[in-house]
Order: structure tokens, then C-alpha cells, then sequence
């Protein structure tokens, strides 16, 4: 077991729900940064620290599922529309995942309002999102590191992508920055995680 991230999992149960029924979390972070694998980990950890057992869910939704080649960061809409509203309400969520292969968005999606729900991608912080989250957690690892990562898992088949992505990222931290209001960082080590006060909780 991961003592680092059963204690923040501890952390997040603690707070108060923050979308209706449920606490919502941000996981924010550079292209490349960590974010899927940490995500994935931390389910763990929450599924493992459930109050109610290992039976109770926690919800991940990932943002490369709302994001799409046409639009990178034009998604709040819909995610308010389709996603918080509903949850918001207490009741389940369905949105449109968007397949990258086929270019086009596919049939819904159902997504419950479990007492955890994880948003995972580039833009979870944004200031749109920020009223509805429980805690903001930020992926300390700098661009300069992060996008040499992704380029390598991806290949060369989408160094074209990753062109226009990093020119657009940059511009969207830019405009709406997630780091100066994440509560906690997270940063990747040999032995695991290091969870550290963000600048939020510090200022």
C-alpha cells in the first residue's frame, strides 16, 4: 500500500461534498506530466479508503474524452451541461466521449455520482471548474520535462499533434492558470509520490 496516497485519500473523504453528493477532484497538469498513471493509483487508493467498503465507486473522467482535434480546451460547456449539472443534482451524468481515431464523438457515457469523482487532464483546474471542486491537485513536473515524455509514449506518428498541442497548452495556462490555486502538489519519486502543500493552502 501507498501510505502517501491513502493518507490524501483520507484527506479528500474528509471534505465536505462539492457537487452535489460529490466531492469532485481535479488532477491538472502539463501534457505528459504523470496525470493517467497517477489518477489511475489514487482510484486505488480511494477505492481502498472508502468508507463504505471496497464496493463503493469512484468515478474517473478523463478530459482527453471531452476534448477533441477541433477544439483542445473548449469543452466547459459541455462538461457543465452534461457532467456537473446533473451531478450537481445528485443524479447520473452522461457525456460524449470523443474517439481520436475515428474523429468523431461517440455514443454516451454514464458516469454516477460516486462520493469521489476524479477529473483527469490539461484544464481540470480551470477557473470555470474551480467553484464545483473539492481539491485541485497539480502534477509538479515543468513543461520542459513533461512534453518530451509524451512525445516519446506517443511516437513519431503524432509529433504533428503534439506541435499544435504545446503552442495551445501554453496558451491556455497562460489565460487560465490551474497552479497558483492547486491545494496540493504532486510529485513524482522512485518510491512512489510526494504529496506537498500547493500554493493555494500556503498563500
Amino acid at each position: 500500500m501507498d501510505h502517501t496516497l491513502d493518507r490524501l485519500a483520507g484527506e479528500v473523504y474528509a471534505a465536505e461534498p462539492s457537487c452535489g453528493p460529490v466531492r469532485l477532484v481535479a488532477v491538472d497538469g502539463h501534457a505528459g506530466s504523470g496525470k493517467s498513471t497517477f489518477t489511475g493509483r489514487f482510484a486505488a487508493a480511494l477505492a481502498a479508503r472508502a468508507p463504505g467498503g471496497t464496493d463503493t465507486p469512484v468515478g474517473v473522467l478523463r478530459l482527453d474524452d471531452l476534448a477533441s482535434h477541433e477544439a483542445y480546451f473548449d469543452w466547459t460547456g459541455r462538461l457543465l451541461d452534461q457532467v456537473i449539472e446533473p451531478l450537481s443534482r445528485g443524479v447520473r451524468a452522461h457525456y460524449e466521449p470523443y474517439d481520436w481515431n475515428t474523429r468523431r464523438f461517440t455514443a454516451p457515457r454514464a458516469l454516477p455520482p460516486s462520493p469521489v469523482i476524479l477529473i483527469e487532464g490539461v484544464g481540470a483546474g480551470r477557473a470555470a471548474l474551480r467553484p464545483r471542486l473539492a481539491r485541485l491537485l497539480w502534477m509538479e513536473r515543468a513543461p520542459e520535462e513533461s512534453w518530451p515524455r509524451g512525445r516519446d509514449r506517443d511516437g513519431i506518428g503524432l509529433s504533428a499533434f503534439w506541435d499544435s498541442w504545446t503552442v495551445a497548452e501554453t496558451g491556455h495556462f497562460l489565460a487560465d492558470p490551474s497552479r497558483p490555486y492547486a491545494d496540493t502538489l504532486i510529485r513524482e519519486c522512485h518510491e512512489g509520490y510526494r504529496v506537498l502543500p500547493g500554493p493555494s493552502a500556503t498563500a
